[in-house]
């Protein structure tokens, strides 16, 4: 491709020169010869100060978001106003605007984007359709599995994963679209046909700072970035922020479709959970339908209302929504159950916020009330993020457990012990009972002893994740496997085949 190709659509301020690419690059020890390099500023660093590296690897081309950077002899050169709108635009190019051969669905809101993109695929899937999907725990492509470095990749990665979905005749892409990549715009110039909110609660203030921030940047997959505004938003109102977003949407003439259980156009009646899963009414615009979900709780009806509204935004059936809510029992690490033949349960989740934990121990209270068990809850909260929301965290485990073993969670850079203090004040505040146990193996290990039959041990917050990250490093850490291992030290060996896996010193 000649690099004037290349950029066709992007906002240069100068451009000087032509040259065969081959390929395109972000990063400047990627780069091989005939690549064009995109020099953007990020969050960390500032691509413009790898230029000379670039075009010592052999880059023919090369793309600046610096208005102060020379142009480099013998290569093609632009000066672009927007780095990352510009990578948008010449990935797009290089990859045949494949987005555009695909009708997408976005996802977005604190909680339940991964359980609405898992449901929303099986229903495309139920009505015959091909998806691509691309979200926290993995990205799919018709069912074929592909490691999520990111929950939303950049332009040049999304590009290049929606032309692989078009070569294998895909026809939907779903993605969870988080809010650092909404204000990042590294979705910029992608028209979503269906988007969605599901809720917002407080999170990832240590980027956004404030709540009103944080909205903003999620409001922006309504109002379109670079592209049309989605044709239909599908929006939980239920949630205070989800309704002030459906009066803007509807201010902005989009199609809204909303959910909740009451005075919404898609609503659940007379929903009943028990432990084997959640019967409801599923009552829509276009007709209604008893259900029964395997996913347990209020939080996974909330998750099913917007996987159906978005499924018959796409043309679905309510009948073909049904069969597919039916086929998926589990999504991995959320609300996952761990069985080796126990008497009390034992669910690996991915809560990690005040909210959340709440919606998760108030579905474990759900849960274990008709046999009079406990709520037993292991917990952490991340290092390197918003410490504000830890005491938080403390008091929502704390009101919502009988009994709470505070640990370690990805403390990063961090002292283990200091995360802990600060939850510790809303444990504290909250009057529970608990106790703490910095290790987090020992801490789910103790909470496995310490159960009886009829109760529920939630270890709660690293989910789907299959490492702990650390000060002195990243070390394999699996909730799941761990839980496996202290059931079966427990004596429970019911379900289990093979050798169990391992887990090494990860436990700060």
């Amino acid at each position: 491709m000649r690099f004037s190709e290349l950029i066709y659509g992007v906002e240069a301020l100068d451009v000087s020169g032509d040259a065969d690419v081959t390929g395109v690059q972000y990063d400047s020890r990627k780069v091989r010869p005939g690549d064009c390099f995109v020099a953007m500023k990020g969050e960390t660093t500032d691509g413009n100060a790898y230029m000379n590296l670039a075009v010592q690897s052999g880059a023919t081309a090369i793309v600046s978001d610096s208005q102060e950077q020379a142009r480099r002899s013998g290569v093609a050169w632009a000066t672009v106003a927007h780095g990352r709108r510009a990578l948008a635009a010449i990935s797009a190019n290089f990859f045949g605007r494949p987005a555009e051969k695909l009708a997408l669905t976005g996802v977005t809101g604190t909680n339940g984007k991964t359980t609405i993109t898992f449901l929303l695929e099986a229903m495309l899937a139920a009505a015959g359709r091909r998806s691509a999907v691309i979200g926290t725990i993995e990205y799919r492509i018709a069912g074929k599995a592909i490691a999520a470095p990111h929950t939303t990749p950049e332009s040049l990665e999304l590009n290049q994963f929606f032309s692989g979905a078009v070569s294998a005749s895909a026809s939907e892409a779903v993605m969870e679209v988080s809010s650092h990549a909404l204000d990042q715009e590294r979705v910029y110039g992608l028209h979503y046909d269906v988007a969605v909110f599901t809720n917002l609660t407080r999170d990832h203030l240590d980027y956004h700072l404030d709540m009103k921030r944080y909205f903003a940047a999620k409001q922006k997959l309504f109002s379109g970035m670079g592209a049309e505004p989605p044709r239909v938003a599908v929006i939980n109102t239920d949630d205070e922020y989800g309704r002030v977003l459906a009066a803007i949407s509807r201010s902005a003439r989009l199609q809204v479709l909303t959910y909740g259980f009451e005075g919404a156009d898609v609503v659940a009646r007379k929903s009943e959970m028990g432990s084997e899963g959640t019967r409801f009414d599923l009552v829509t615009p276009f007709g209604e339908i008893a259900m029964f979900s395997p996913l347990v709780g209020r939080v996974n009806v909330y998750n099913v209302l917007g996987a159906a509204a978005a499924a018959l935004s796409r043309g679905c059936a309510l009948q073909q929504v049904h069969e597919a809510v039916l086929k998926l029992p589990q999504v991995p690490g959320r609300f996952q159950r761990v069985n080796a033949g126990q008497p009390f349960s034992v669910v690996v989740d991915y809560a990690h916020t005040d909210d959340a934990l709440r919606n998760l121990t108030s579905v474990a209270r759900e849960f274990v009330q008709r046999n009079q068990g406990r709520v037993l809850t292991v917990f952490g909260c991340g290092g390197d993020r918003d410490r504000r929301k830890r005491p938080l965290m403390g008091e929502a485990v704390g009101k919502g457990s009988d009994f709470t073993v505070l640990t370690s969670d990805n403390p990063r850079s961090e002292d283990p012990l200091g995360i802990i203090h600060d939850a510790l004040i809303g444990l504290i505040r909250s009057g529970a009972d608990y106790t703490v146990e910095p290790d987090r193996q020992r801490a789910i290990n103790l909470a496995v002893r310490l159960a009886r039959p009829g109760d529920i041990v939630l270890i709660a917050g690293k989910g789907h994740e299959k490492v702990q990250i650390t000060a002195e490093g990243v070390f394999p850490f699996d909730d799941v496997d761990v839980a496996r291992r202290a059931l079966y030290r427990a004596g429970y060996t019911e379900d289990f085949a093979g050798t169990l896996p391992g887990v090494q010193g990860a436990g700060q």
